[in-house]
């Protein structure tokens, strides 16, 4: 393993912001993997931790195949992960929103510029991002629909389900966008949390990293097998929102089976105690996203499904 420093910005208030890197073998430029760009991705930066001490061990017993280089990045905005801010802390703006990046504009376009000078010219590229929406998802690889997205490959991950997104205009400036418009093939992996450490997707994160990689001739790895993953688009997802505002009981949890017409939540008046709404829910399928704050306001998405499909 070496260890590097991929992009330098001096800071006037507190310490300068260093984007680490860990490269593993030599040689080709196989694959890449990004962490945390936020900075309240814990669990990315979890994940890619426990890859590191992965490949370190795989390196060490020579599983990194001949000729292959594989780059880690666990963290590009440690700035803001030393103060919880999910955000760049000076101005609020979102390094996922920035790439390619510009290295004579604002900060945030200067890191991106930095980080994608470094990490384009893979054959894949891999980022752990997380989602707008707070909750909980079933782990998925993302892929967005650019007309060079390789839903086969994403089969690769053994997870439980590929999903393909149509891409807004504000889609054209992240990451997994910009890899893919520059030939690498981009996957998001999302795991079942953001900011706290679940173990359980964290395992299942790093061992389909590892399937992905031995998969691909990348590296030397034994694992179970995983997933047939099924494909399915975005925009067919089902949304659940509510009608009302209030304290927020789940009573459906992400990879749950639910019928058409199971209450799957409750809304409770916060300060007298009873049932203000109970949530139903619109179809039988399988829970995808479930919101899991206390609180909830009205108009709010707190449940995605995968809508079951009958002959």
């Amino acid at each position: 393993m070496q260890k590097e420093t991929l992009f330098h910005l001096k800071s006037p208030y507190r310490d300068d912001l260093r984007i680490q890197g860990y490269r593993f073998g030599k040689g080709e430029k196989a694959a890449c993997i990004v962490g945390a760009l936020r900075g309240n991705e814990v669990q990315q930066l979890y994940v890619c931790s426990q890859i590191i001490k992965t490949l370190t061990e795989l390196e060490r017993r020579g599983h990194i195949v001949r000729d292959k280089e594989i780059l880690v990045i666990p963290s590009v905005n440690s700035a803001s992960l030393n103060i919880g801010s999910r955000f760049w802390a000076l101005d609020k703006t979102d390094i996922n929103r920035m790439f390619p990046g510009y290295s004579l504009g604002e900060t945030t376009q200067r890191i991106a510029a930095g980080l994608f000078e470094n990490i384009k010219g893979y054959s894949y590229g891999i980022q752990f991002p997380s989602f707008y929406m707070q909750g909980d998802f079933i782990p998925h690889v993302r892929m967005m629909d650019t007309g060079y997205q390789n839903p086969s490959l994403a089969n690769l991950f053994g997870l439980p389900y590929v999903v393909i997104r149509s891409p807004k205009p504000y889609d054209t400036t992240t990451l997994n966008y910009n890899w893919q418009i520059w030939e690498t093939s981009a996957f998001s992996v999302y795991t079942s949390a953001t900011d706290r450490i679940d173990e359980a997707s964290a395992k299942q994160a790093v061992a389909s990293v590892m399937r992905f990689l031995s998969r691909m001739g990348i590296i030397k790895y034994h694992g179970h097998s995983g997933y047939i993953a099924s494909v399915i688009y975005e925009k067919d997802l089902m949304p659940v929102k509510t009608k009302e505002a209030g304290i927020f009981r789940r009573l459906k949890h992400e990879g749950d089976d639910v019928r058409f017409g199971e209450i799957v939540a409750e809304i409770i008046d916060p300060y007298e105690g009873y049932v203000k709404m109970q949530i139903i829910s619109p179809t039988d399928g399988v829970i995808f996203f479930a919101h899991n704050e206390p609180l909830v306001m009205e108009n709010t998405v707190v449940f995605k499904i995968i809508k079951k499909m009958y002959n």
